[in-house]
């Protein structure tokens, strides 16, 4: 039994949940991860799992062996990729967890042109608006776009992104245009559920943040999908630059309330907070800062 690969397959399939799923990901057979566990089983003299026809639950001694099965395999990595960097070659697999909008609109061509320069490294992009957890689901690097961090997240600020409010010209001749964000109450809003609370959008008045009330008919949990629904005069909408840039460019969207200030959002790259940083990670994060920085 190959030890090493063994802890490996169980950390998987410990995070998947999943024989199959990590036979699928690996592109063995199932029967393949199962002797491999049952093999580490054996030779550790404990049940690591419970397994059943539809579940998998970690034992007591499972759920610790995992927390320093992830130590060793990422000291294994660490010590291999200073190996790698004495050559300057960023190579082997990074996963990374993207926005859906903004992954698609700005960080596709920067994460294209990386490929091209960096051909012994791959990438493996998720793309999800949702807050991903990082250790459990296998992510390297993750990039997120808000205004509230946790404690305990290892970030690093790249940018930032400008909040508009914006309409429809047919929107704002039909119901006009609010002058103060306390109108917004009279009209119908579109609302972002990935922010939280929809009830309520913040602007900055005199320098205090203030909250003010909306009432939103139709809420998304993407901006995209609220920015077309104002495009077509159903309502007003907060979204970011990334978002809104093109449709205020073609006159299809007008920004409103632009004299009161609107937090904005950071853009930051995300680490897991159990691992030092692989050689080839930490040079995918300096270039996606350098070029985020650009822009």
């Amino acid at each position: 039994m190959d030890r090493l690969n063994a802890m490996h397959l169980f950390v998987r399939v410990a995070e998947l949940n999943s024989f199959s799923a990590v036979a699928q990901q690996m592109g063995v057979a199932r029967s393949v991860v199962t002797r491999q566990i049952a093999a580490l089983e054996t030779h550790l003299g404990v049940r690591l799992m419970v397994r059943s026809t539809r579940s998998l639950t970690l034992t007591s001694a499972g759920t610790a062996y995992l927390e320093k099965c992830r130590v060793i395999l990422n000291l294994v990595e660490v010590a291999e990729t200073g190996v790698a960097e004495q050559r300057a070659t960023p190579r082997g697999n990074i996963r990374i967890s993207l926005p859906l909008s903004f992954g698609l609109k700005r960080l596709v061509p920067h994460l294209l042109e990386f490929s091209r320069r960096y051909p012994q490294v791959s990438l493996d992009m998720d793309y999800a608006d949702r807050r991903v957890h990082l250790i459990e689901e296998g992510i390297d690097l993750a990039i997120r776009i808000t205004r509230r961090l946790e404690g305990h997240d290892v970030v690093r600020k790249i940018g930032t992104s400008q909040m508009h409010v914006v309409a429809s010209p047919a929107y704002l001749a039909r119901f006009g245009r609010p002058r103060h964000p306390s109108e917004l109450a009279h009209h119908e809003c579109l609302g972002y559920t990935m922010q939280g609370s929809q009830q309520a959008w913040q602007f900055e008045l005199d320098g205090v943040l203030q909250n003010f009330p909306v009432q939103a008919r139709i809420s998304a949990n993407n901006g995209e999908a609220l920015m077309h629904a104002a495009a077509q005069g159903l309502g007003i909408t907060c979204q970011p630059d990334f978002i809104t840039e093109a449709s205020l460019a073609s006159g299809e969207l007008e920004q409103i309330l632009a004299e009161f200030s609107v937090p904005e959002l950071g853009i930051y790259v995300m680490l897991p907070s159990n691992r030092q940083i692989p050689h080839r990670v930490r040079v995918l994060m300096d270039f996606l800062t350098e070029r985020i920085a650009a822009s």
